[in-house]
């Protein structure tokens, strides 16, 4: 008889193998098998991997609630945004939360305040309890969304992963029609403002901004990168008093907003100085003055539609991961932006 067994010799008396015996069958330390499940992206995906099956052929569970969830049906999914008290997250919050309550499913929400790290940490909390993910600005490195995409079924928002279904906006139209608006007003300078150094939005907008400016088009330059804030569009604005242009587009609109206070507060005119364009539309950006121009993206059917994919897959869909889910973009002007006059002087 085994010195493991319990005094009856009954199999199913057997204590719950452990790390260790994760660890001795996969062949790795155990500190690698905790790593797997509680830093992801700090392990190798294919040994991540491997650690997964052996835990899942064991029958070892990382969190006891787990074991107690009904064949993993819980009616309630993740939704992870990476700043809940930015207005950009709520209308995405709202469609989301709207289609899953349509289908008979709860939302539990994540905030992690702009951390990788914090963002790891409440996904590792909350994938015993939910069936599905929804992954809004993450700011976690690419292998690390593909290994947690592994564990649950997953839509990334704002973002492209390989082999992993996402939702973003036409970051390329949007673009292109702040360019032409800029041109048109007789601009042929302008500054972008960037956002998050890890934000994949960010790289991309910066990315088809130059692009749609080529040619014969205004002349552009990057400053940043700044935090997503209002605070952070208060930074910018000191930024661009010292090496002003004549026209500014920002990462988002918060920026945008900051950045107005910020050369309004020290006398500049906007739009006579300066032509101001930001990002998303969001609540609030009609309610300040000068009103700013925009580019609009539909935030209630990104996260709704989100949803609705990731409801999908649930019920037996094939993920579609070879392109990613666009929805359009628009520009709404308004007063921040007019036509160009002489150079704004610092």
């Amino acid at each position: 008889m085994s010195g493991e067994d319990s005094e009856d010799g009954d199999p199913a008396e057997r204590r719950s193998p452990t790390i260790y015996d994760v660890a001795e069958a996969a062949g790795v330390s155990p500190s690698t098998v905790s790593r797997a499940f509680s830093r992801p992206g700090r392990v190798n995906a294919r040994t991540a991997e491997r650690i997964r099956d052996v835990a899942h052929d064991l029958g070892y569970r990382v969190v006891p609630l787990a074991r107690a969830l009904p064949v993993g049906r819980t009616s309630m999914l993740a939704l992870v945004v990476a700043d809940a008290t930015n207005p950009f997250h709520f209308d995405i919050i709202r469609g989301a939360q709207d289609a899953a309550t349509k289908a008979g499913y709860t939302v539990l929400l994540a905030d992690t305040r702009e951390s990788d790290l914090v963002e790891r940490q409440a996904l590792e909390r909350t994938l015993p309890m939910v069936e599905g993910i929804v992954l809004a600005s993450s700011r976690m490195s690419d292998s690390t969304i593909r290994v947690t995409a592994k564990q649950r079924p997953m839509v990334v928002l704002n973002r492209v992963v390989t082999g992993v279904p996402s939702v973003v906006t036409d970051i390329s139209s949007g673009a292109r029609r702040a360019i032409d608006h800029l041109r048109g007003l007789g601009h042929d300078r302008f500054t972008y403002v960037a956002g998050p150094e890890a934000s994949w939005t960010d790289g991309m907008r910066w990315r088809e901004l130059r692009e749609a400016a080529r040619g014969a088009g205004p002349k552009v330059r990057r400053i940043g990168p700044f935090p997503p804030t209002l605070e952070g569009g208060v930074e910018a604005g000191r930024a661009l008093r010292r090496e002003p242009t004549s026209a500014v587009v920002a990462y988002n609109d918060l920026l945008a907003i900051g950045l107005m206070g910020e050369l309004i507060g020290h006398g500049h005119r906007v739009p006579d100085d300066f032509s101001v364009i930001g990002f998303d539309d969001i609540f609030g950006a009609q309610l300040v003055t000068p009103g700013l121009t925009t580019v609009a993206a539909p935030l209630y059917q990104v996260g709704s539609t989100a949803v609705g994919h990731l409801l999908a897959v649930l019920n037996g869909a094939r993920p579609q991961t070879e392109t990613p889910l666009v929805v359009p973009t628009s520009l709404i002007r308004r007063r921040s932006t007019g036509p160009h006059g002489t150079d704004p002087v610092a």
